[in-house]
């Protein structure tokens, strides 16, 4: 256990950022989830600009890494073309 006020304090505000972060992440997986499993062209088209707003916000917050977010917007972006 941490001795130190300034590290009790850090115990703290890593577990709120933890589970912060966990949650942005799980949102952002799952309306990826949602977008795969359309099959309306016109739907997909609307709901991919929020799914790749939600990516590249968890790779500006460093959630995930920027090339991550990369490969994964343009694997929508594919899947959303070929519909």
């Amino acid at each position: 256990m941490a001795n130190h006020k300034s590290a009790l304090k850090r115990i703290r505000s890593s577990e709120t950022k933890r589970l912060r972060n966990r949650y942005q992440h799980k949102t952002a997986r799952n309306a990826m989830k949602d977008l795969k499993e359309m099959e309306d062209k016109k739907e997909a088209e609307k709901k991919l600009p929020e799914v790749m707003s939600m990516l590249d916000k968890l790779a500006k917050k460093n959630i995930i890494h920027e090339n991550k977010a990369a490969n994964l917007k343009s694997q929508l972006a594919k899947f959303v073309t070929s519909l």
